[in-house]
Order: C-alpha cells, then sequence, then structure tokens
C-alpha cells in the first residue's frame, strides 16, 4: 500500500492518511476499536465474525464516527473488500500482526518503528555525495 500526504495538510485521523476513502478509514477505525475491546487480541473466527456482520449490516457505530449528526448509524461493507482493502493492508503496514501458531490477529507498534526506519533511509540518502552525471553533448 502506497501512503500519500500533503505534509501542510494533514488530518487528524490517522485513518485517513492510511486509506483512501473516508468508507475505508471508518472500516479501519472499527476494526482498531474492536480490537481493543478485545484487549487487543481476537482469533480468526472472531475476525471472520466481524467481517460477516459488517457484510450484513448488523454493525452500529456512534453518528460522530461516521461524521453524521445522530445517535446510531447501521454500517455495512463488503466481507471481500474488507479482507483485500482494509485487513490485508493494514497487516502489510504493522498495524495489525497475525501469529501463525496462535492463529490470532494482535494490534501492534511495527508501523510506528517501519516509519522511523523510512525516516532514517532519507536521512541515509540525504548525506550521500553527489552523483556525477555528465549531459552528453
Amino acid at each position: 500500500m502506497v501512503i500519500l500526504y500533503d505534509r501542510f495538510n494533514l488530518p487528524e485521523d490517522v485513518y485517513e492518511v492510511i486509506f483512501a476513502t473516508k468508507q475505508q478509514a471508518i472500516v479501519g477505525k472499527l476494526l482498531i476499536n474492536y480490537l481493543k475491546e478485545n484487549e487487543g487480541e481476537i482469533t480468526k473466527t472472531e475476525m471472520s465474525f466481524f467481517a460477516t456482520s459488517l457484510h450484513e449490516g448488523e454493525y452500529f457505530t456512534d453518528g460522530k464516527v461516521v461524521g453524521i449528526n445522530a445517535k446510531k448509524v447501521k454500517f455495512s461493507y463488503n466481507k471481500r473488500q474488507f479482507y483485500d482493502r482494509i485487513l490485508t493492508p493494514m497487516k502489510s503496514m504493522g498495524l495489525i500482526t497475525y501469529d501463525l501458531y496462535k492463529k490470532t490477529y494482535k494490534l501492534s507498534e511495527c508501523f510506528n518503528k517501519e516509519l522511523i526506519r523510512i525516516g532514517l533511509l532519507w536521512l541515509r540518502e540525504l548525506r550521500k555525495p553527489a552523483l556525477n552525471l555528465k549531459i552528453k553533448k
């Protein structure tokens, strides 16, 4: 996944930086909240239950999360798109890790560590000497 951002117009919500659409940001936020409610770790079955509940429109959330002035909002998201556009990118970025032995999904700090590593790579690139490129005449 590629994260493109404008440092002068950085949103307050990290989900809006990570995801391309508002709907994806909301689903990502709901997933992280679900993980937090379950002490930061859920089984594969619980993840499937969460995805199925979203798909069937059984998930209700506060209107403020969606950006609407309402107490409760019914929210749905396609199950296949959830795995392709939400869970897989979150795993590859290091927001969530999957333990193959315990078969659980867990919140992770790897995202922060990788962004620090990217920053260090950029600092290393800045300190390299200029390449001696010549224009052919």
